[in-house]
């Protein structure tokens, strides 16, 4: 017993000194794994999504490997809110990023420098909670609206209340996660909201009412903006980001939206119900917005 004891110790000894070399690897190929993907997500062409169908082209390009097939490594970096998005754009962690005019134009009166070579096809529907009983404008009296300040929804909102007088105040609740908002609306905790699709469409089979329509007002504020001091270096990259993503739109138009429900399910969250009830959605090769989209942004952040 005694000759056995010390052999089982430097067994143990012998174990442990192996887990604590072991250990010291792990950390060590893990550190070195962490510098490999961080040096290439440094060189990489960085773009922010949201889980919205404006950014359908991108994903399409993305899982479809069209970056790849030109030889242009392509991360996607996904918020919910768009004010994440836009302190992305603000602190230089993405290169691009999806948007609306008013937000970039805001971003551009605060010194960040942005170029629009990307008008997408957003619309915003403002949808109301379908036990509320709010047919018309002017019932959004005493109730409360769902937006985010300082945004297409935040101009749209104003609108709305202009253009139905209600008695008494409106109150506006900033709610910047579209995935919240939605929920929000599920369950009976908001009044109103403006929603894009694929949630637009959610809310309509659940019920909701529609009382505005950006489309009926002539305005087209989404975007993909892109920062200009990033793209000097990058010319040949976002030449190519365009290329795949006119590619990309190229397959909407020849297998159809509902070909890609899949993919909207994955990065919208969306049921199947709701992607089979999307409506006909038409998307454009990558064009600079209108001037007089770009004008109204500007004009509503001067008078904000």
């Amino acid at each position: 017993m005694k000759r056995i004891m010390p052999v089982l110790a430097i067994g143990i000894l012998f174990v442990l000194v192996s887990c604590g070399n072991s250990y010291e690897e792990n950390r060590r190929l893990s550190r070195a794994e962490k510098e490999r993907l961080d040096s290439l997500d440094q060189i990489a062409f960085k773009v922010g999504v949201m889980p919205t169908l404006d950014c359908l082209p991108v994903y399409i390009a993305y899982e479809d490997s069209l970056f790849e097939k030109d030889s242009v490594r392509v991360h996607l970096k996904s918020f919910t809110a768009q004010m994440d998005c836009d302190t992305a754009l603000t602190k230089g962690s993405v290169q691009g990023s999806v948007t609306d005019l008013v937000r970039a134009e805001r971003l551009q009166s605060r010194g960040v420098a942005l170029t629009y070579p990307i008008a997408t096809n957003t619309y915003w529907q403002l949808v109301t909670n379908r036990l509320a009983r709010i047919r018309e404008l002017h019932q959004l009296s005493d109730k409360m609206i769902a937006d985010t300040r300082f945004s297409a929804t935040d101009l749209l909102t104003g609108i709305a209340i202009r253009r139905g007088h209600p008695k008494y105040n409106v109150y506006r609740v900033q709610i910047n996660d579209v995935k919240i908002r939605l929920e929000m609306l599920e369950n009976n905790e908001m009044d109103a909201m403006f929603l894009t699709e694929p949630q637009a469409t959610k809310a309509r089979l659940m019920g909701s009412p529609v009382l505005l329509d950006s489309r009926d007002l002539d305005m087209h504020l989404g975007v993909f903006a892109f920062r200009k001091a990033d793209l000097a270096g990058r010319r040949r990259q976002m030449r190519l980001f365009l290329k795949a993503y006119n590619q990309a739109v190229d397959s909407i138009h020849r297998h159809g939206l509902q070909f890609y429900g899949p993919l909207i399910r994955k990065y919208c969250g969306s049921d199947p119900q709701t992607v089979k009830a999307l409506p006909s959605l038409v998307f454009t090769p990558a064009h600079s917005p209108r001037r007089q989209d770009i004008e109204r942004a500007r004009k509503w952040i001067i008078q904000h």
